[in-house]
């Protein structure tokens, strides 16, 4: 609907651009040189509404354009949005943030800008063109026949100079997404703390200097090149007029045309040469919001290698009330490659290959059973597997081969919404937004009470923290939460978990690298969390492992042993081995012992 008025104003317009110059040459022949005052009046009234006629419709076409332009960025942010959040994690693993912003910021606003002007102007200068054309040769055919041999002067500088802003427009958006990542990368907390302990300003500086330094230059570019398809069209322009006076007064002089008729065509070739103008110009952003829709397109045209399988199903309600059974069956996976997961234009420092360095099999037939309702603990060396086994439960990555199952349901004929309302998970590494503590808890559960807040933060043995801040639930955690401590912010993390109430805990134990008093709060939060759930836990803690019902030795992408923390001491084989080695710094705190782990980052 919007459109059609659109179309409907753009006429209109084009009408009164076409008419007012024949009033021009009415007002001139029929007014003044035979001295008729009322005709004199009447011409100048018309002319002022045309005048006001225009003025509506100019604002008419800004506004519709703007709100049918407006309207495409929102649709476009939106599925470019929804559709991001669908990629894997080996997606995020490889774009950079700033990039990948930029597509959803710069190229879509770029793309929408386009197409508002584009739109508005393309209508408007075509009717526009039409009618000055039909008026031209109703008052000389021989004076719009001089006016046409020149507009080839104008399209060919077009089309050349459009080609070559849509190769500046590219490299213009890549760069300076580049240099938006860079910022991203320096702006954050980890990033500035980095470079405090170790980097330097002056480096930095001259780093950053070097990628503005090369936006600034095809900046200049651009505007160049820009204003030379300006120039050679008003040269054309000015040379094409003067041809007119030229040709024009000669036939004046000889009586084929009247002084008002000249004018009319005058007034009217210089509107004819403004959409003409246009169209060139057009044609050139035309090219360069090519480049625009191409970036953002790439990321849709991008199949996800997660993704919902048509009639999927919910986990059946008994199921994620109670706690289920997790089962590997004969699980392969490797880590997808680059051109499978991404795009080399979001990671510019990209050097091919696949997500992880090792090529073969993370996991190569892996097989176990993770009993309902109790505790099973993943232990082995950096490299072995285990961080991907825990990758899988929640479908982050899907098998290459072989079934993960919960309660017997094959993980990819379940429903997404289902499956993460089922798996709660806490990485080494808790996120938290830039926000409240309220906030970070309630992305969990967006209903929860706020007795309900408070009761998760006392069963994860924060709560005493979170009251004693000046704004309690509504303090601002920071970037990351980096304004608390990283104690704090795990138990603020399985606060979280708890709130959500999920069946089935996956966690990776962040407890080596604490303090004394955080770890202890966080075991006692850790008994909570995991009371009565399924749960698949990455132990960094020896009391973990001894408490767990189940151990799995993880090795090469396989489990070489199974069984309980004294079954497998023992056996005397791979665990009793990782034993005496891995677990062989140990410390007595509080009564118990606790692991101090020399393994480098687990997998």
């Amino acid at each position: 609907m919007r459109l059609s008025f659109l179309v409907g104003a753009s006429a209109l317009s084009a009408l009164v651009t076409a008419a007012s110059p024949l009033l021009f040459g009415m007002v001139i022949d029929k007014g003044i040189v035979p001295g008729k005052m009322d005709i004199v009046v009447w011409v100048a009234g018309a002319l002022l509404a045309l005048a006001l006629v225009d003025a509506l419709t100019q604002y008419f076409q800004a506004k519709l354009s703007a709100q049918i332009g407006e309207g495409l960025v929102y649709d476009l942010r939106t599925q470019v949005f929804r559709h991001v959040q669908a990629q894997p994690i080996g997606f995020f693993t490889r774009a950079q943030t700033g990039s990948l912003v930029s597509r959803l910021n710069t190229d879509v606003i770029g793309a929408q800008q386009a197409i508002t002007v584009l739109m508005a102007e393309t209508v408007n200068t075509v009717l526009t063109l039409i009618l000055i054309l039909g008026a031209m040769f109703y008052l000389s055919w021989q004076l719009s026949l001089v006016a046409l041999l020149i507009v080839p002067l104008f399209l060919i500088p077009g089309k050349a100079v459009g080609r070559r802003m849509q190769h500046l427009a590219r490299g213009s958006m890549q760069l300076n997404a580049e240099m938006g990542s860079l910022m991203n990368e320096r702006f954050n907390v980890a990033g500035a703390m980095l470079n405090k302990l170790f980097g330097s300003p002056a480096r930095e500086t001259a780093y950053f200097s070097e990628r503005a330094r090369a936006v600034r230059d095809i900046g200049v570019k651009t505007n160049v090149t820009a204003q030379m398809l300006g120039i050679i069209m008003g040269v054309t322009a000015s040379v094409t007029l003067a041809l007119l006076f030229g040709f024009g007064g000669a036939l004046v002089v000889k009586d084929v045309i009247a002084v008002g008729t000249l004018v009319s065509l005058v007034t009217l070739v210089g509107r004819l040469y403004t959409p003409i103008q246009q169209l060139s110009s057009v044609q050139a952003n035309a090219m360069t919001a090519l480049v625009s829709f191409d970036r953002v397109f790439e990321i849709l045209d991008l199949d996800p290698l997660v993704k919902e399988r048509p009639g999927a199903v919910d986990l059946p309600s008994g199921t994620t009330g109670a706690a289920p059974e997790v089962h590997f069956d004969s699980v392969s996976f490797r880590y997808p490659s680059a051109d499978e997961v991404a795009l080399a234009s979001l990671e510019s420092t990209d050097l091919g290959g696949p997500e992880r360095d090792e090529e073969g099999w993370v996991l190569d037939g892996i097989s176990f059973r993770a009993p309902a309702g109790k505790l099973t603990a993943l232990v082995g060396r950096s490299g072995a597997g285990k961080t991907t086994i825990t990758n899988l439960m929640p479908r982050f990555y899907d098998p290459v081969s072989g079934t993960v199952r919960i309660d017997g349901h094959d993980l990819r004929d379940l429903t997404t919404q289902s499956l993460q309302d089922t798996i709660g998970v806490v990485t080494q590494d808790a996120h938290l937004f830039h926000d409240t503590i309220r906030a970070n808890l309630l992305y969990a559960r967006t209903d929860a009470t706020e007795p309900e807040l408070i009761e998760a933060c006392r069963a994860a043995q924060v709560w005493g923290v979170v009251e004693s801040l000046p704004n309690g639930l509504d303090t601002v955690v920071g970037d990351r939460g980096f304004r608390l401590s990283g104690g704090e912010k795990q138990r603020i993390a399985l606060a979280r978990l708890l709130l959500k109430a999920p069946p089935v805990v996956v966690l990776d134990e962040a407890t080596a690298h604490l303090d004394a008093e955080s770890e202890v709060a966080i075991q006692r939060a850790l008994k909570s969390a995991l009371q009565g759930r399924t749960s698949v836990v990455i132990a960094h803690r020896l009391s973990t492992i001894r408490e767990a019902d189940q151990i799995l030795v993880i090795d090469d992408g396989q489990v070489r042993e199974s069984g309980t923390h004294e079954q497998l001491l023992a056996a005397g084989d791979l665990y009793a081995d990782l034993y005496h080695t891995q677990f062989a710094r140990q410390a007595t705190e509080n009564g118990e012992v606790v692991l101090g782990s020399t393994a480098g980052p687990v997998s």
